[in-house]
């Protein structure tokens, strides 16, 4: 077996149907993929998809890998606003949200979990970053924020005096960022989701970028 087979799939996430692919004489492909999982080149995800190991050359992008693992989805909440440096607390779980029912999924590269919303609203604020030759989904900043306050349980948060302390106290959001969000996005926003939409409006009037 050629050691550089596997590099054909790069960091995507594949199927045991993707995997025959590179080994078109193997007839038992489920064998195959137990047999390279115990030799640590390949990592199970869930059933029926895999990721290459960081032993075998892969370089894992937790973002690319939530887009895969369940789907469609994109990366939002807190690990968007990590990842844009908006909160400064690290983030353990990725957490994204999707079109299905939430879902969450213990893996060996961590915890995956997947919040739901309608149909409407999902494609709201969605942008492809790169890293390397990998693409993936991910909200904007005010896609994320919205996405935070829309499901997060127990908000109390009747004005904009009480959205400003939640942003400024418990989430250590970087507020000065309020003033380049786009509006026109967040109104959007506000304009497609059936719940709360009052806490979306009380953020607009954090805004200052008349």
């Amino acid at each position: 077996m050629k050691k550089d087979t596997l590099n054909q799939l790069g960091n995507i996430p594949f199927t045991p149907a993707i995997l025959s692919t590179l080994y078109p004489d193997t007839r038992q492909i489920c064998d195959k993929a137990r047999y390279l999982e115990q030799e640590k080149r390949i990592i199970r995800m869930k059933r029926g998809l895999y990721v290459r190991s960081s032993e075998d050359g892969a370089m894992q992008i937790p973002f690319l890998i939530a887009n895969h693992l369940y789907g469609p989805s994109y990366v939002s909440f807190q690990s968007a606003l990590r990842h844009y440096g908006l909160i400064p607390e690290r983030v353990y779980e990725t957490t994204s949200m999707t079109i299905k029912h939430s879902r969450s999924f213990d893996t060996p590269l961590g915890t995956f979990s997947y919040r739901n919303c309608g149909v409407d609203y999902f494609p709201i604020g969605i942008r492809q970053e790169q890293e390397g030759s990998d693409t993936y989904l991910i909200a904007t900043p005010e896609k994320a924020l919205c996405d935070l306050l829309l499901k997060t349980k127990g908000l109390n948060l009747s004005n904009t005096k009480k959205m400003e302390s939640f942003l400024a106290s418990d989430l250590r959001f970087e507020m000065d960022a309020l003033e380049t969000f786009d509006r026109d996005l967040l109104e959007q926003c506000r304009q497609h989701t059936s719940i709360k939409s009052d806490l979306i409006s009380n953020l607009i009037h954090l805004t200052n970028n008349e």
